[in-house]
């Protein structure tokens, strides 16, 4: 069971009572400190010299915070923990493997949950077999078990549970996994992360039960190639010559305005203080906002790609160009905007649900060779490509995903759509998408090329006092 696929579905939840939500957070608020107890006794056999972070011992603190928890609650934050010490001794091993350049800033060991002056995030932890989802059109509820001290103070009756009503639906179907509960305090609003695993034989159907289009075997198959750009979130070549874009720069102005805000608030904290409340929200916020957009590019790229029957996609593999691209602009907003390696992680993982095979290709040369006639004589300026050997005029991402699929497929026709500035060149039906805050939707193709206008994008709200 433990192979199966999981997937995770989100909620948003209230408490059904008042006396329900004041025992949610009370038992909320006792997970940090045990994380963090246990981080502790970790971290000091970790900097200790011959230390092993696996020899340190917590079971002890069980008998202060099981009252409150519960015993099955204290072990799934232990388990969480060390499932956190893991993936930084793997994000460390990557780090030190020179053949393998993915991870290319030293990983920091797991940190704590807040603390006590500043306070703890509310993060609870259910085991699998200790919640209870009830699905209704009128009622979802969930419910889940507490501590025997809380049980008391709150005066439960026997076998009584936290209830809470759950909005929401379920777009995975599989057996329960640990559930997670968060407490978003910028938006004051607690999160249900609800995973749960799949039978392999039947994750396809379930994720293609989320698009309009799928495969047609009985359709000649197609391939293509998708550059993950700095300035475009994607731009995808089909062998038909089919092109979309997915511009990124307004997106990125406002991830920028966000960091900016970052640092201000930062500049203005006493000297021993690194971080506070409101520092954090703009964080969750900045994460929040540039992760919806990512992904929903994918989800639209992935649809999109069914409709034209791709069944095999090559993704650009920067490993070869992340450290010596021709601009440290480019290399913060694939590094720290987009996060490359988490965009192609949602690449795969989206794609290879629905059928269509990914395969990952060097962009070494992408940029620096003509795709139409070889010559490295090309020169590149943003979103502009030229050849000054056959006078090729192209959007240097569409040329770049361009040279990956022929190098993949060999010789192609030229998409018909290249042009980043000529307004008789620009597709139509939405091969330039644009994101609205909510949705992808059709854009000028020559119009989005040039650079936007800072004022034209709205203060974000968490930069208002509060």
């Amino acid at each position: 069971m433990s192979d199966r696929p999981q997937r995770t579905n989100e909620y948003t939840a209230e408490p059904a009572s008042d006396r329900y939500r004041q025992c949610l957070f009370e038992w909320l608020a006792a997970h940090a400190p045990l994380w963090n107890q246990i981080t502790y006794r970790r971290r000091q056999e970790y900097f200790a010299e011959d230390g092993d972070v696996w020899d340190a011992e917590y079971t002890d603190l069980y008998d202060e915070y099981a009252p409150i928890l519960g015993k099955a609650a204290c072990q799934q934050v232990a388990r969480k923990n060390s499932e956190a010490w893991r993936s930084h001794f793997r994000l460390l091993d990557n780090y030190h493997d020179d053949s393998d350049p993915t991870v290319t800033e030293k990983p920091s060991s797991p940190g704590y949950w807040g603390n006590r002056d500043d306070g703890y995030d509310l993060h609870g932890l259910v085991r699998n077999d200790l919640y209870t989802l009830d699905w209704d059109e009128d009622r979802s509820t969930l419910e889940f078990g507490v501590g025997d001290a809380l049980e008391e103070k709150y005066d439960f009756e026997y076998q009584e549970r936290i209830t809470l009503k759950v909005r929401g639906n379920p777009q995975w179907e599989g057996d329960d996994a640990r559930l997670e509960l968060v407490y978003d305090e910028a938006a004051d609003v607690l999160r249900v992360k609800h995973p749960v695993r799949i039978r392999p034989d039947n994750l396809q159907e379930q994720r293609l039960d989320a698009f309009t289009h799928t495969l047609g075997p009985e359709n000649t198959t197609q391939s293509a190639a998708i550059d993950v750009g700095a300035n475009n979130t994607l731009a995808i070549v089909t062998t038909t010559g089919d092109t979309a874009v997915y511009h990124a720069r307004p997106e990125f102005d406002q991830f920028q305005a966000l960091s900016e805000l970052i640092a201000q608030l930062q500049s203005e904290l006493p000297d021993d203080q690194y971080t506070s409340r409101r520092i954090q929200r703009v964080y969750d916020e900045r994460g929040r906002k540039r992760d919806h957009s990512r992904d929903a590019a994918v989800k639209h790229a992935a649809d999109w790609l069914l409709e034209r029957n791709v069944d095999t996609v090559y993704v650009g593999d920067l490993t070869d160009v992340l450290d010596t691209h021709w601009s440290s602009d480019v290399n913060k907003k694939t590094h720290a905007f987009w996060s490359h390696r988490q965009l192609i992680d949602r690449l795969e993982l989206t794609l290879e649900d629905i059928g269509i095979r990914v395969e990952q290709a060097s962009e070494a040369d992408s940029s620096s060779e003509c795709p139409e006639c070889g010559s490295k004589d090309v020169s590149r300026d943003q979103d502009e490509y030229r050849c000054h050997d056959c006078g090729l005029d192209a959007h240097s991402d569409v040329a770049g995903a361009w040279n990956l699929l022929q190098n993949e497929v060999g010789p192609m026709a030229r998409p018909a759509a290249l042009s980043a500035e000529r307004g008789r060149d620009a597709p139509r039906e939405g091969a330039y998408w644009e994101w609205n805050g909510h949705d992808w939707i059709p854009a000028n193709f020559g119009e989005q090329s040039s650079s936007i206008d800072q004022t034209s994008i709205s203060k974000p709200a968490s930069s208002q006092p509060g």
